[in-house]
């Protein structure tokens, strides 16, 4: 099994945002230590969504204040600059997690070392997201046909609230969130929402959420999310930001309890035989070197788990 032929990279995937929590240098150095430790070469390389492929998710409003670099409401709540130059990473995020999912349909699994930016709504941009190259990899793989049904396996710290309000209502496509309910964003209801308070000071002695806790809760509600979405592909958004000395965010993970959690994640889906396409969605540790070390046990732990069954 060659690792190129399940990776999804293109070294494009960067854009000037000045001094920011967002660690943009994070896709390279994931990349490149694949290439020096795991025997990467040639990645599958992603192309730019096109923006039919945008406006199964997006509206046309939107879409035309983000190629012009308009500031208005629907572009005003980004956290992020703005310009033509990260509206293309954006398009190419999408390009991406699209090409992940086509990828992970035809070989059983694939990890786009990008994508997972789940806070964009269908009309608007929100936290450091523009466009939401989830929902538009699901839509793709609809509209060629290649899977009906697609369950999103949201683990990021903050709850994928644009993805669920994106998909609401919809039976086609179901959302789990695994996320920390006392802290960004205004949370959106899905199909399946599990918000951990990360310590209720109300309440002396009760638990942080560490690896156990966190273990314990996943290992529950995989299977029960994947008996209710019956899906032939799973998008699972891989965030680094549960891991306990994250910036953003409130719950203790260890490096190993996060590897193991994508270990659960890939286990449940192997044992039903449902392709899975990996996102690396947030990471804001104050040393990025432990960001890229998360997302690499990521990328290794779908190969060892589910290249198994591939």
């Amino acid at each position: 099994m060659r690792l190129g032929d399940h990776v999804v990279y293109s070294p494009r995937a960067w854009a000037e945002i000045g001094p920011h929590v967002f660690p943009m240098e994070k896709y390279e150095g994931v990349y490149r230590r694949l290439v020096e430790e795991d025997g990467l070469q040639n990645a599958l390389r992603p192309e730019p969504s096109p923006r039919e492929e945008l406006l199964r998710v997006h509206t046309a409003a939107y879409l035309d204040d983000l190629d012009g670099g308009v500031h208005t409401w629907r572009t005003a709540a980004s956290e992020l600059p703005l310009s033509v130059e990260i509206a293309d990473f954006f398009r190419l995020a999408c390009g991406g997690t699209t090409l992940a999912a086509r990828t992970a349909l035809e070989r059983g699994w694939a990890v786009h070392l990008g994508g997972g930016f789940h806070h964009a709504f269908e009309e608007r941009a929100e936290g450091f997201c523009y466009l939401n190259d989830l929902a538009v990899a699901a839509r793709a793989m609809q509209a060629e046909g290649s899977a009906a049904r697609v369950a999103v396996v949201d683990l990021d710290v903050h709850q994928g609230n644009g993805t669920a309000a994106i998909f609401r209502g919809d039976p086609t496509v179901y959302t789990f969130s695994v996320h920390q309910e006392d802290n960004y964003p205004v949370k959106e209801p899905g199909d399946r929402d599990i918000g951990l308070v990360s310590y209720d000071h109300r309440r002396p002695g009760s638990p942080w959420v560490e690896d156990a806790l966190y273990h314990e809760i996943l290992e529950s509600a995989m299977p029960e999310v994947l008996d209710a979405s019956r899906p032939d592909l799973v998008l699972y958004q891989a965030g680094a930001d549960p891991y306990r000395y994250d910036q953003l965010g409130g719950f203790r993970l260890t490096l190993e309890g996060l590897e193991r959690r994508d270990e659960i994640v890939f286990a449940a889906c192997r044992g039903r035989g449902i392709p899975v396409a990996t996102t690396l969605g947030g990471g804001y540790a104050a040393a990025v070197e432990d960001t890229i070390a998360i997302h690499l046990t990521t990328v290794r732990a779908a190969r060892r788990v589910l290249g198994e069954a591939a």
